[in-house]
């Protein structure tokens, strides 16, 4: 299926329930101080976030003023375009090579199916990939890990469980440098901001990748799911205390009718959404396009 029939699916529940009420409002409502909080109101319910939907309409009102515009054709256009360049920073992210990819998150959110998927994306570049099972604090994250390594027919450093993840990040660096593997995937431990040992060790592993690996191009994706909504902020405010991140894979897109929360993470935090998941299979791990997004959505 091409790309922008996969994202047209996993977007079709919050395409459904935003395009409706776009549409109506548009069509039926003077361009009002009730005009915009109604669609304040439609930008809030699709978890865009009353901070980010306040900038947008914010910045919505003044364009209209500015540009002297009457018609609700052109207004829509406008809008439409000021949520394109709402997203726009995704425009200019690009992995570069050799990669460090390391993966974080909270458990439930699709991390390890994540790491499987982006083998299998990187695989298809004709890139060569390793994976490092850092988690060695949740029974069987190794093994579940090995099932995905061993479907891509990729290489995997583990250790026993229990292991120091930080030994297994080492012992994953050295081997990608001998190898002079292309991508490095780094699974870790599922945290909560109450884990705070997991957290700092977190921190612990960031150090030896910057300081072991320091010609890589090295990246922290922290996986979301995109049906927690608003909760996903909270989870990225809480990873930056003790990683810098650089980017975002949502998972479960296909699963909600409110992936406004793709504008709040980008405008709020100034992250590039880098990976969404537009279903189930090993494939349906896609690069994040903005403007297939935004024209989906209308």
């Amino acid at each position: 299926m091409a790309l922008f029939k996969k994202i047209a699916k996993a977007l079709a529940k919050t395409r459904d329930a935003f395009k409706r009420r776009i549409n109506e409002i548009f069509k039926r409502s003077e361009l009002n101080g009730e005009f915009y909080d109604k669609l304040e109101e439609i930008l809030i319910s699709s978890d865009v976030g009353v901070q980010t939907s306040g900038l947008i309409i914010d910045e919505f009102k003044q364009e209209i003023i500015r540009k002297k515009i009457k018609k609700s054709d052109d207004a829509k256009q406008l809008f439409k375009d000021i949520l394109t360049k709402s997203i726009s920073l995704n425009e200019n992210f690009e992995i570069k090579y050799p990669a460090v990819i390391t993966i974080i998150g909270v458990n439930g959110v699709g991390k390890t199916t994540s790491i499987g998927k982006l083998a299998h994306y990187f695989k298809g570049l004709k890139k060569e990939v390793s994976l490092v099972a850092g988690d060695t604090f949740r029974a069987a994250a190794s093994a579940q890990l090995a099932e995905w390594a061993n479907r891509n027919k990729v290489k995997i450093i583990k250790h026993t469980e229990g292991a120091d993840a930080a030994a297994v990040v080492y012992d994953g660096i050295i081997s990608a440098k001998s190898k002079k593997t292309d991508v490095l995937i780094i699974d870790t431990a599922g945290r909560l901001h109450t884990k705070v040992n997991l957290m700092q060790e977190l921190g612990k592993i960031d150090r030896i990748v910057n300081r072991e690996y320091a010609d890589a191009n090295k990246y922290n994706f922290i996986v979301l799911d995109a049906t927690i909504g608003q909760n996903a902020l909270a989870q990225i405010q809480n990873f930056n205390e003790y990683v810098k991140i650089d980017g975002v894979i949502l998972t479960k897109l296909d699963g909600t009718a409110k992936g406004g929360v793709i504008l709040a993470i980008i405008r709020q935090f100034n992250l590039p959404v880098v990976f969404v998941g537009v279903g189930e299979k090993i494939g349906d791990l896609e690069l994040f396009e903005s403007v297939d997004f935004i024209n989906n959505l209308f």
